[in-house]
Order: structure tokens, then sequence, then C-alpha cells
């Protein structure tokens, strides 16, 4: 297997992100090559569908992620310094932050049956178009993997 450096791990915070996390900490060799990527969608996403949403929601929604992704790196001693959370839309998103620090590898995880699956199936698909390195596209399971 290719000796990946950099593995960028999109994380879904509001959902199970499990096997995404596990999946990025064992193809890495130090958990300070892994790098958290959690995009929130802009304001104009929502606005058609819902015009009470404001920049106060999107600004909430980042500093939630943000939060979390914090949390998750010092469980698993990923360096601060490897989180990012954008605003914008999610594949170029990760793209531009998986170009920006020359990464070996994205890992994003795919689920279906729920209210997320186009949104989710659409942004994998999106991924796999956009991205210059390696995707590793993961299942998610029934189990954790990770406990929280």
């Amino acid at each position: 297997m290719k000796n990946y450096k950099r593995i960028v791990a999109a994380i879904d915070v509001y959902a199970e992100y499990d096997h995404v996390l596990q999946s990025a900490l064992c193809i890495a060799k130090k958990a300070n090559q892994v790098y958290l990527v959690f995009v929130t969608l802009p304001i104009t996403y929502f606005q058609p569908y819902i015009s009470s949403v404001g920049v106060e929601y999107v600004t909430d929604i980042t500093l939630q992620a943000k939060t979390r992704l914090s949390q998750i790196a010092r469980k698993f001693e990923i360096p601060q310094d490897n989180i990012h959370t954008p605003v914008g839309y999610i594949a170029s998103e990760i793209c531009d932050f998986a170009s920006d620090i020359k990464a070996d590898m994205i890992i994003v995880g795919t689920r279906g049956g729920n209210e997320h699956e186009v949104l989710l199936g659409s942004a994998a698909n999106s991924l796999l178009h956009c991205a210059k390195q390696d995707v590793l596209a993961v299942r998610g399971g029934d189990t954790k993997l990770i406990p929280q």
C-alpha cells in the first residue's frame, strides 16, 4: 500500500463518523498525519428552503463543529492545527483544503437510508470528481468502532 503522509478525514460531527476516523487513524502512521475537516454549508444553500436561516445559524454550526473536532483531536492526539472548519460547498472546500496541505488521501463516509442521503451522496460523488488525491469512501456501519 502507498505510504500516506497527510490524510484528510471529512468528519460529519452531527452523524456517525467513527468509520471515517478509524480508517484515517489505521492508515496513518502517526496521529499528526490526520487532518479533520467539517464543512458548514453557506446561508445561500438554506435560504431557498428556510427563509429564517441567518448568519448566526452558520456561525453557530461552524463553532459547534470546531468544538467537537477539537474534542476528537484531543482524544486521539491529533494536533489542534490539523482542524479545518470552512464555510462553503462540501466537495470544493474539502478538495481545496486537501490541495492546500498537499494531502495524499481524503477519507469520506458514505451512508444511506436517511434524510441526508441525497446531500451526502452528491457530496461524495462530487468529491471523487474534484479530488487530485486518492479518495477512500468508507461505508458506515451499525456498530461504533471508536468509543465516544
